[in-house]
């Protein structure tokens, strides 16, 4: 298992959720791709990059609130899956596959902010430093 960031759980299922949301998009119509597709792929990728920018930084408190914005990343990738679905561009199977990926990730990265918050409250201003990669 990878060490540092490419170690974390949720980095590596946030990575996943992403890929398999691009692999989905990519086969869209060019309409749909550009309007719908690259709000969707944003915002799934907006939830790894959030993470990891996160994790970079040295205090806790500054790694949690990249946690938050990771998590209304997430919440925004799944109202565009929600509005992909409505407009036929996944099939039923497809939308719950992802859905589920995104209802899994969601307690695990709320288990990361609150674990943050335990060590910025334990740790003061003490600094905190990444592993290295």
């Amino acid at each position: 298992m990878p060490a540092g960031l490419e170690g974390l759980r949720i980095y590596q299922m946030a990575e996943a959720l992403a890929d398999a949301v691009w692999q989905e998009v990519v086969g869209w119509d060019p309409f749909s791709r550009d309007t719908l597709g690259r709000q969707l792929v944003t915002s799934a990728d907006s939830v790894g990059g959030n993470i990891a920018e996160g994790y970079g930084r040295y205090h806790y408190r500054d790694n949690r609130q990249f946690q938050y914005c990771a998590r209304g990343s997430l919440f925004e990738t799944r109202h565009w899956l929600r509005r992909a679905r409505q407009r036929q561009l996944l099939s039923q199977a497809r939308f719950e596959e992802l859905v589920a990926c995104v209802e899994e990730l969601a307690p695990q990265l709320n288990a990361y902010i609150r674990m943050l918050g335990r060590r910025s409250r334990n740790a003061g201003r003490k600094v905190q430093v990444p592993d290295e990669p």
